[in-house]
């Protein structure tokens, strides 16, 4: 019997999760990646909840571990960098957690056990979707035509791809008005093995992050966002020097060394809402359906559990229509609990003044005292379910 065919577009974390599943069992993959060739690097992601079971699955877990940042824990530091609360980072699941992998070093690990036979096709994108009685047929940026049973679009927060399928009734794209500026930068000898949060008056924060390759991850979000969508990097982070100027700490190294980071990434935070993951013969997945955001945390694990969830229905019912039907039902209650985020979070994560960020600190202190660290540690439990992932056999 020939095997049934998938073009997955695009070759983030659920996209190859659902490759690496679908191909290992018997379906023809076929990845398109709008980048011209694989992508590394990349912040920080973790792995937490069922997404643990889908790596003990695929045989990864112990891959993954390999690649830790070296991130030991979690502290709250004021503007001396002195210490003002620790997060718990105990156990699997903790603001540090057990799994904590660079984006890029997730991906690469995927990729590379990845079975013989899937294809990709780098440096192109998806033109037109048309959904037809007997699959879907779509057509590239670059001219190719390609019939497949399934498209899956796992692209990022912004695709465009899923506007050739789904009406804006459809889908709700919710900005959150928060900035967030990435970059790698050089590692000092006042840096350690924590990630270092601080928070100033203006809702402005900055964050630093250990690599396993010798360097710091560095991260300012604020709020109020700025509109930097279309904006040069010089032009963005002229706006973001303008920000900080006075919030002192490591801003002003930090600024000085994104000038000439090789991979600043800037974002406005933006949730995905969907009605529905699924038309006829194209499903969604990961950010493109479902944006959680760095708020919400958790992308990661959602995205690769999405991989599993969809080929496992797909393999136990002939029924197109009803399997697509089933991996929504079973991935809309882990993402729901991510997007509602609780009343009030982003005002207590982005403080605007001098008594707003008295009141944080009085509240973080007690939430890290001993008596209120295990209500605290369940605050960054994600992707967590006591439903058993459904059946799934591979060959």
């Amino acid at each position: 019997m020939k095997n049934r065919t998938a073009v997955i577009s695009g070759a983030s974390i659920a996209g190859l999760s659902t490759a690496w599943w679908l191909h290992r069992t018997g379906w023809d993959v076929t990845v398109i990646e709008r980048a011209p060739a694989f992508r590394d690097g990349g912040q920080n992601v973790d792995v937490r909840g069922v997404a643990r079971d889908v790596l003990r699955e695929m045989g990864l877990f112990d891959a993954v571990a390999a690649r830790n940042t070296t991130e030991t824990g979690t502290v709250l530091v004021d503007a001396r960098g002195a210490v003002t609360a620790e997060l718990p980072s105990d156990g699997s699941g903790g603001a540090t957690a057990e799994l904590e992998i660079l984006r890029g070093d997730l991906a690469r690990t995927l990729f590379d056990d990845l079975p013989d036979g899937v294809e990709f096709v780098y440096g192109d994108t998806i033109a037109s979707v048309d959904d037809e009685l007997d699959g879907v047929t779509v057509t590239t940026a670059g001219g190719q035509h390609l019939h497949a049973d399934l498209l899956v679009i796992a692209e990022g927060v912004r695709s465009r791809t899923r506007a050739f399928v789904f009406d804006d009734g459809e889908v709700e794209e919710r900005d959150l008005d928060v900035t967030m500026v990435f970059g790698t930068i050089p590692r000092l000898d006042r840096d350690d093995d924590r990630w270092r949060w601080h928070t100033a008056v203006r809702g402005r924060q900055i964050h630093l992050r250990p690599d396993p390759y010798g360097t710091i991850r560095a991260i300012l979000a604020y709020s109020p966002g700025d509109d930097v969508l279309g904006t040069t990097r010089d032009e963005t982070l002229a706006l973001v020097r303008a920000r900080y100027a006075d919030v002192g700490w490591e801003a002003p190294r930090i600024l000085d060394a994104l000038a000439t980071s090789p991979d600043v990434y800037v974002d406005q935070l933006q949730q995905v809402r969907m009605t529905t993951w699924h038309r006829g013969h194209v499903v969604m997945a990961g950010d493109a359906a479902w944006c959680v955001t760095p708020m919400g945390g958790g992308g990661a694990s959602l995205a690769l559990t999405a991989g599993r969830v969809l080929t496992a229905e797909l393999a136990n019912t002939d029924d197109h229509d009803a399997a697509l039907a089933a991996y929504d039902a079973w991935m809309r209650p882990l993402v729901d609990d991510v997007q509602d985020l609780p009343r009030g979070l982003k005002a207590f994560a982005y403080p605007q003044t001098r008594a707003g960020l008295a009141l944080r600190r009085v509240v973080d202190k007690v939430m890290t005292s001993r008596a209120f660290r295990p209500l605290t540690a369940k605050l960054t439990q994600v992707a967590e379910t006591d439903r058993a992932l459904p059946p799934l056999t591979t060959p």
